[in-house]
């Protein structure tokens, strides 16, 4: 990490102490060049070099995190971090204080990155539990999802959509506690076996059937959309076995209702 420091301050020293030139344009003890540019006053100069230390500093700890961070406070992090950097951009290029613009772009990014809520951590951590060993993927989204990833063998038996005892109480764990607000989203998808017209009926199925089992479990069937996309979107080579376990899957996302502005 020494680097975007040691950057940071190289550009401060010139931009402080004008290093090459005497801050005229001109190099020492020569007069000014023709055409040369306006000279920047020392307080201009203090003041980005100011933004880009707080705006580099901001970046270095928001990218990286403190080892012992959750999801949600990298999230804040992050936010503030790139908040930070835009803020002291736009405040210096509009003719206002750099220093002062990182500021509230940090405030405001922090906010911004913080859309990971305690719940949805909480609940992220709950499914990493309860489906430790059982092959089920569970991740949070680059746009704030909760996805569980379950492959289609672990839960349907091979060409039927009725859920099998062990999806089921997988499922039972994922709706115990959830808020009533909460939406969720059942893809279904297959391999490349079979017709498409098969492939894309019986991804659907697995779909609903994922969501009337919610639904028993006390989720509102509303809040609940199916798809199913057939082999549409492998996530593996078909031409293996191994591929073709990995694309017969059933994707659950979970998020919360975007708020009004």
């Amino acid at each position: 990490m020494q680097a975007p420091f040691s950057s940071s301050f190289a550009r401060l020293s010139a931009a402080v102490c004008g290093t090459g030139s005497n801050g005229t344009g001109a190099q020492p003890g020569g007069a000014p060049q023709a055409g040369a540019t306006r000279p920047v006053s020392r307080r201009v100069r203090t003041e980005r070099a100011l933004a880009t230390i707080l705006a580099t500093s901001a970046l270095s700890w928001g990218l990286v995190g403190c080892a012992d961070m959750g999801e949600r406070e990298k999230g804040t992090a992050a936010g503030a971090a790139i908040g930070a950097v835009g803020g002291a951009a736009i405040s210096s290029a509009t003719g206002g204080k750099a220093g002062t613009g990182a500021v509230v772009g940090g405030v405001v990014g922090a906010v911004a990155g913080n859309l990971w809520s305690k719940r949805m951590e909480d609940k992220r951590h709950a499914m990493e539990q309860a489906t430790r060993g059982t092959g089920v993927d569970v991740v949070r989204t680059a746009d704030n999802q909760l996805k569980l990833n379950i492959p289609a063998d672990l839960g349907f038996d091979v060409g039927r959509a009725n859920v099998k005892p062990e999806l089921a109480s997988l499922l039972d764990k994922f709706a115990h506690g959830l808020d009533g607000t909460m939406l969720v989203q059942v893809v279904g998808h297959t391999d490349s076996s079979g017709s498409d017209a098969l492939n894309n009926a019986l991804s659907r199925e697995r779909a609903e059937s994922v969501r009337n089992l919610l639904v028993t479990k006390g989720l509102a069937a509303g809040r609940i959309a199916v798809e199913g996309r057939g082999e549409r979107q492998p996530v593996a080579d078909n031409a293996s076995a191994d591929g073709r376990a990995h694309n017969r899957r059933v994707e659950i996302f979970l998020r919360e209702p975007q708020k009004a502005s």
